[in-house]
């Protein structure tokens, strides 16, 4: 559980940006630091493990050409209610830190790519998502994304072309939104984890509650 004086839920963190600036591997390491730091956290992504995740990767290794961008959108959106309604909104009402590897502004960025208005797509979301308290947007030129994306092994697929990237690109360029943290993600991956738990511990107060003692329930 997490202490807040002002009995507020968890805290939503997010981390956004384009393949190979980085964010999954960040994720991994902010959820571990925390946890060191004797707090509840969730570590969780989008698209998810369920049945319109699953869609969705399909799409990504087979190719989307039959797919509408409003189709397309309808799977995320879906994947996202139920990601919210299972993992997200338990996880803030339980007071835990919860950690997004994506999240609906990426749906802004990769269909608004597509021909859909970004802002039309963040009014979809409006009135029942979740908004983060910290957004951490991840910033790296073409040329450092695209070695980090083929060292991993990974080829370029339906979402990774480099023409379709550049328009996402641009939409994540104008994006503004409360908590947005832009993060220089060049460098190694210690000196990007600086600059993140530098931006965490600045902007979010969290401390850990002390351990129960002996015959306390600690849920």
């Amino acid at each position: 559980m997490i202490s807040d004086p002002e009995g507020r839920r968890g805290r939503l963190i997010v981390l956004e940006g384009l393949d190979g600036v980085g964010k999954t591997t960040q994720a991994r390491l902010l959820a571990a630091h925390l946890r060191g730091q004797g707090l509840a956290v969730v570590l969780t992504k989008e698209p998810t493990e369920g049945l319109f995740g699953q869609e969705i990767r399909r799409l990504r290794e087979h190719g989307r050409d039959h797919v509408s961008a409003v189709q397309e959108f309808a799977l995320f959106l879906a994947d996202r209610l139920e990601h919210v309604r299972e993992v997200i909104g338990p996880g803030l009402t339980a007071g835990k830190i919860i950690i997004v590897d994506r999240y609906y502004y990426s749906s802004m960025a990769y269909q608004g790519a597509r021909g859909l208005d970004p802002a039309v797509i963040a009014a979809h979301h409006a009135h029942w998502l979740p908004e983060p308290d910290l957004v951490l947007l991840l910033e790296a030129p073409p040329a450092v994304r695209q070695q980090r994306w083929l060292a991993r092994g990974h080829p370029q697929d339906a979402f990774e072309q480099e023409e379709y990237l550049l328009k996402v690109a641009a939409i994540y360029d104008r994006l503004a939104a409360p908590g947005l943290c832009r993060v220089d993600a060049r460098g190694g991956v210690a000196e990007v984890q600086d600059r993140i738990l530098a931006l965490v511990h600045g902007r979010l107060a969290l401390a850990a509650e002390p351990n129960p003692r002996p015959g306390e329930d600690p849920r």
